[in-house]
């Protein structure tokens, strides 16, 4: 069997271990060793000086280490209640509209988003905060569920974000670029949403009570209760587009910020610093045995030559490049609903971005990778609220077992639909994701 056949016959068996429920970063580890093996024509040594070599080539990467840095910014704000000075602040003023008490978790979703990174962690949160609340002033369960569920993916897009920084690494991209062409579209998402909301509530009217209008005095201390939360934002993003801090050095002045602001403020006891330390601990050992595992599959997959294959076998059948990209899309829509994103994004990135070089788009190389990696993104996001396994739908459920999942299910396609609506802008008008890079 020669090398590219091992390397086609590689991804069903991959994806055989995955539906049995192997994780991702085993399974890829697994499916790259075997290949390598064979390749090797069952020589151990070549495979064995591989081991060596990935391992400390992987871990030794100054890039990765923005990861546990901005894992531990989020660990912080999250346990620190900064989340609910967001919350308080939106819903003092959009709670006294139709649907605005929803309206307020989408938009503290965003802002939470920004501190945080992680879509799962702002769904978690926000849900601990909002869903109370939600509840009280009459809002139904599956539109609460749905609401929060879909806010919770903001955390994924608005920069910073460890899945850009993942992508980055892979593609050989500009962090800090990627993370500025996320910002527009961060924004169109949290506008969808909250035009969703309004919609909803027009169409289904006892799915959300109302609530009094709070005095603007209150408001206005409501929203300066949130400037930590706007100082680490600003001082992380902009920091970075300044030129003030590398996109690592930001990390760590994020993770030393919200730990400070957290301590004077009195939420930070041993308790949650030990939380804190131990729940980034273990997400970076997740995240970083899955690149360790994906490090030893791509290698495989570039040894058997199947992204090149790939690429020219596109180039060769003459199709329109923006057909190749609905395609990739529509394929990762489907698949994101089964994976979680960042098993997708490390499994099919190396396979599916240099098709995407080798067409033309009329923009430069490195506009056409941004551009891709926002799309990819904003698609792998749509399958955190899709059914049947959206990961952010159990997680909102898991939180609320009152409410049926097929209620959430039938609510939160709305929300689907925006995305896609979303999409389709992005992709005809690539202006608007690299607006702010011109």
């Amino acid at each position: 069997m020669s090398n590219l056949e091992l390397g086609f016959w590689s991804f069903p068996i991959l994806l055989v271990m995955v539906f049995l429920r192997a994780p991702i970063g085993l399974a890829m580890l697994l499916c790259g060793f075997g290949g390598w093996f064979m390749a090797m024509g069952g020589n151990p040594t070549p495979l064995l000086a591989k081991l060596k070599s990935e391992t400390y080539t992987t871990f030794s990467s100054y890039s990765l280490t923005i990861i546990p840095l901005f894992l531990l910014m989020g660990q912080f704000a999250t346990l620190s209640g900064m989340s609910q000075a967001l919350f308080r602040a939106a819903e003092s003023f959009l709670g006294h509209r139709r649907g605005g008490v929803a309206m307020a978790a989408v938009g503290a979703c965003a802002g939470f988003g920004a501190i945080c990174g992680s879509s799962l962690a702002t769904a978690a949160t926000m849900s601990k905060v909002a869903l109370p609340e939600l509840k009280r002033y009459g809002y139904s369960g599956g539109f609460s569920t749905a609401t929060l569920a879909a806010g919770g993916t903001l955390g994924i897009l608005i920069p910073p974000s460890v899945i850009l920084v993942i992508y980055a690494i892979l593609t050989e991209q500009n962090i800090a670029k990627l993370f500025l062409a996320a910002f527009i579209p961060g924004i169109l998402a949290a506008i969808g949403y909250v035009l969703t909301i309004s919609i909803y509530v027009r169409l289904h009217p006892d799915a959300a009570g109302t609530r009094p209008p709070v005095p603007m005095a209150e408001r206005f201390a409501a929203l300066s209760k949130t400037w930590p939360v706007i100082a680490i934002f600003f001082l992380v993003v902009g920091g970075i587009y300044l030129g003030w801090f590398t996109p690592t050095e930001a990390a760590a002045v994020g993770a030393a910020g919200t730990g400070l602001v957290a301590l004077l403020s009195g939420s930070l006891g041993w308790d949650i610093l030990k939380q804190s330390l131990i729940g980034t601990a273990r997400t970076t050992a997740m995240i970083f045995f899955i690149v360790l595992g994906a490090g030893f599959y791509n290698g495989f997959l570039a040894l058997s030559g199947v992204p090149q294959f790939m690429a020219d076998w596109v180039v060769t059948q003459g199709l329109s490049p923006w057909l190749v990209l609905t395609i990739i899309l529509v394929f990762y829509l489907i698949f994101g609903c089964l994976m979680d994103s960042l098993s997708m994004i490390l499994l099919t990135v190396p396979i599916f971005f240099p098709v995407i070089s080798a067409m033309d788009f009329g923009m430069s190389a490195e506009h056409v990778a941004i551009w891709f990696g926002i799309l990819v993104l904003i698609v792998v996001e749509v399958g955190l609220i899709t059914p049947p396994v959206g990961m952010n739908l159990f997680i909102i459920n898991s939180m609320d077992k009152e409410t049926p999942m097929t209620e959430t299910y039938k609510t939160v396609m709305y929300f689907v639909g925006s995305d896609i609506v979303r999409v389709a802008i992005l992709v005809i008008f690539p202006s608007i994701t690299l607006f702010l890079l011109r």
